[in-house]
């Protein structure tokens, strides 16, 4: 099959939090604040603070975890305990009430955009959940949504493919900012095909049709081309990469394909190449689209492996580079054409 770490990108707005690397973004920001409170000790910093993070109206709306609010107000009485400023009721009136909430097994991380526009998914608290990685965000699918945001001319007015859309951050960030005219997301796993129409729809999104869109009902009429209400047009497809074939792929008419952390397990790189294979000829002009794959590279053997798959593909990389800089090793592979493939590393990025 062909799931993927799934999901996201931007910046943790509101409290929320992402994958990755916020806890090391929220280390600096605490030290910066436990220093501004040193110098001045002034309680309606942090006061400001608290409006703007747990009782910010959207994370009201739409919470993180109890842990992780627990932990965010905590650090903040220790900064202004530890400093002259005076006590601030609200502050810890705010923990007494995330103490008496029970933990949950899902909760909702909201992502500020630089548009002004937010991104609230609901995931699971645990990293892996029902058998599968999916239904949280990854740091890949975060760093991808910004380079996107980056780049929106690349999916303007352009039918997008998203292998393993997890939960779905990557995807509902490019809808609302890069103008697409039509946004297919994807997977292959049933409780992360469901956490995906959830947050689609949660985001204003309406899939079409109503359900999980089989790459088996083709047949029946559901294409893609047509007057849409909806703009983007948003597609939730249930997509197996070991089995789909090139007539069945011929119904999705992708422009550009994207995909975030999915080369994390040597076992599914045969059925992604496999699958790359199949887009690159499955257009009825037979032109391959653009294929972007933003990949964390936690195993440099599992990625050479990919490399590797990608060369006996006849795929030869060329070199050039974004301005982005990772917390850890990223990169963004722009597979282009017939065989032409632009490895991207990522060079800087910034938190929002």
């Amino acid at each position: 099959g062909g799931g993927g770490g799934g999901g996201g990108g931007g910046g943790g707005g509101g409290g929320g939090g992402g994958g990755g690397g916020g806890g090391i973004y929220l280390s600096i920001l605490f030290q910066e604040l436990e220093q501004c409170l040193r110098t001045a000790p002034d309680p309606a910093l942090l006061a400001d603070i608290l409006h703007k993070t747990v009782l910010h109206p959207l994370c009201v709306k739409y919470p993180p975890s109890a842990k992780y609010r627990r932990c965010f107000l905590t650090e903040l009485i220790k900064k202004l305990e530890s400093t002259a400023a005076e006590p601030l009721d609200e502050l810890y009136e705010a923990l007494a009430d995330v103490l008496k909430e029970e933990e949950s097994t899902h909760c909702y991380k909201n992502y500020l955009l630089p548009t002004g526009d937010c991104v609230s998914l609901s995931e699971s608290t645990a990293l892996i959940s029902g058998g599968t990685t999916g239904l949280v965000t990854w740091e890949a699918a975060l760093l991808l949504a910004q380079w996107a945001l980056q780049n929106p001319a690349l999916f303007r007015d352009r039918t997008i493919l998203e292998l393993g859309s997890g939960i779905g951050f990557t995807g509902i960030a490019i809808c609302k900012t890069c103008q697409p005219r039509a946004f297919i997301f994807s997977d292959c796993h049933p409780r992360v095909l469901r956490q995906l129409g959830e947050n689609i729809r949660l985001n204003g999104f309406i899939p079409e049709p109503d359900v999980p869109w089989s790459i088996q009902t083709e047949s029946q009429g559901q294409e893609l081309e047509g007057e849409s209400c909806q703009n983007p047009k948003v597609i939730v497809a249930e997509l197996d990469w070991g089995s789909v074939t090139e007539e069945q792929l011929l119904g999705l008419r992708a422009d550009v394909v994207i995909a975030a952390d999915v080369v994390y397990d040597p076992e599914i790189i045969l059925a992604l190449i496999g699958m790359l294979q199949k887009l690159s000829t499955c257009r009825a002009d037979r032109r391959a689209p653009e294929v972007f794959i933003a990949s964390t590279i936690r195993n440099p053997d599992t990625y050479q492996l990919f490399q590797a798959e990608l060369g006996g593909c006849l795929l030869h990389p060329v070199f050039s580079s974004f301005a982005f800089l990772p917390l850890s090793p990223f990169l963004v592979l722009c597979l282009r054409g017939a065989g032409a493939l632009s490895k991207s590393r990522i060079l800087s990025w910034s938190w929002i």
